[in-house]
């Protein structure tokens, strides 16, 4: 009886230990990755990528978070509102840069290139017509799978990045452009909008995309007057299907234009660049013939600009005046409303750093998702990005070819 005691133990002994198949799955749902969320050393970016209360969804889940130390200021986040939601606050960037997932919203440089320890996946704003040919080498020989914000699709087809922050730009433009004619910053103290009796004021807003709807909506809102040109017809009839008749429309008619732009009071300039060659919509001449005292925003800066006379200026000097005319062409309109541009950010990249987790790997998450694979513009080193390799003279190769070898 005690032998058979005996064996019964020593077979529940084994058959404890036997592995299975149920914990075997949840083991697979249940992956975890670590996640660097990098400061800005730019003083012009105030952006986080992830805020606090995100980061508490991805620590629920398993996952690992590791702040830089004041990564959040900029958009007031204090590095104690990380650590309470469960985030590892270091002020050691090797430790964030060694992150299986480093995220950042601006651009690489070259110094940061260095505390990679290679083979990870970065993500960060791109930006083709300032990034060095150093640090794309540096990248490159880190072997990293980079992804470009400014890239990425969703199910749609949209760019969820670039639709949030160019509706970001296009109020907030409207909301500059009333400052700078008022009083108060030497304008020549113009209401933006209108009121019983006197003429209301006149915008002419260039590009009918998402940042040119939410600068015409705002300044519909105000009372202005406003006219907007695109080159497409399309898009000019579904702006005056949703905007209504208060908006006026019209191609790029150079005699149109020049008498819209003489009675102007506000110039924004919302057309999407994608040449790495600046193509004017708005030339010199043009802003001759505009009233003095009339305000410019060129919000397409960051590439290039379509208004031959603004300049691409930092967010703490944006203001000059040329031909009589008020500039303001910053290149990073969204910092100055960085708390708003930060949730808006972190509502687009939570599910794609859980997706990250899930997937187990970047090349089956990149085989899956075509909008993530987009925005990829190296892959394990490899530059899969067409306008990159003209602009630095590199082979690029297709990404979808090389995932399907594996």
């Amino acid at each position: 009886m005690n032998e058979k005691g005996n064996s019964r133990h020593q077979n529940f002994g084994k058959t404890s230990f036997m592995p299975k198949e149920e914990h075997l799955e949840t083991a697979v749902k249940n992956r975890s990755i670590s996640i660097g969320i990098a400061g800005n050393t730019n003083d012009d970016e105030k952006r986080v990528a992830v805020t606090p209360e995100s980061v508490n969804l991805l620590v629920e889940a398993g996952n690992e978070v590791i702040v830089q130390k004041g990564a959040g200021t900029g958009a007031n986040y204090s590095d104690q509102d990380y650590s309470e939601n469960g985030a590892i606050i270091t002020d050691s960037s090797a430790r964030v840069y060694s992150a299986d997932v480093v995220i950042k919203v601006a651009p690489f440089n070259e110094h940061e290139t260095d505390y990679l320890k290679g083979n990870q996946i970065v993500m960060s704003f791109l930006n083709v017509l300032k990034l060095s040919e150093d640090t794309l080498g540096k990248l490159i020989r880190k072997k990293v799978t980079a992804i470009a914000f400014e890239k990425i699709k969703d199910d749609n087809g949209v760019l969820p990045v670039m639709e949030s922050m160019s509706e970001i730009c296009g109020i907030t433009s409207l909301l500059i452009a009333s400052d700078y004619l008022s009083s108060h910053h030497g304008g020549k103290g113009v209401m933006l909008g209108g009121i019983t009796g006197v003429t209301p004021t006149e915008v002419v807003i260039i590009g009918a995309n998402t940042a040119g709807e939410y600068a015409a909506r705002a300044a519909i809102g105000l009372g202005s007057e406003v006219m907007i040109f695109d080159n497409s017809l399309h898009r000019l009839r579904r702006f005056q299907n949703l905007l209504g008749q208060r908006l006026q429309t019209s191609v790029f008619h150079p005699q149109v234009l020049k008498k819209a732009l003489k009675s102007a009071d506000v110039l924004i300039g919302a057309i999407e660049l994608e040449d790495l060659k600046p193509w004017y919509y708005i030339t010199e001449d043009m802003i001759r013939m505009m009233k003095k005292g009339s305000v410019i925003i060129d919000l397409s800066i960051d590439r290039g600009g379509c208004i031959e006379t603004t300049e691409c200026r930092p967010l703490h000097d944006p203001v000059y005046e040329k031909h009589g005319v008020i500039h303001f062409s910053a290149w990073n309109l969204p910092s100055r409303v960085a708390r708003t541009a930060s949730i808006a950010l972190s509502n687009i990249f939570i599910p794609i750093l859980q997706n990250m987790a899930d997937a187990g790997g970047m090349t089956q998450l990149l085989k899956n998702d075509t909008g993530l694979r987009n925005g990829a513009y190296l892959y394990n080193g490899i530059l899969t990005n067409e306008t990159l390799g003209q602009k630095f003279g590199i082979l690029s190769k297709d990404l979808d070819l090389l995932l399907s070898a594996f």
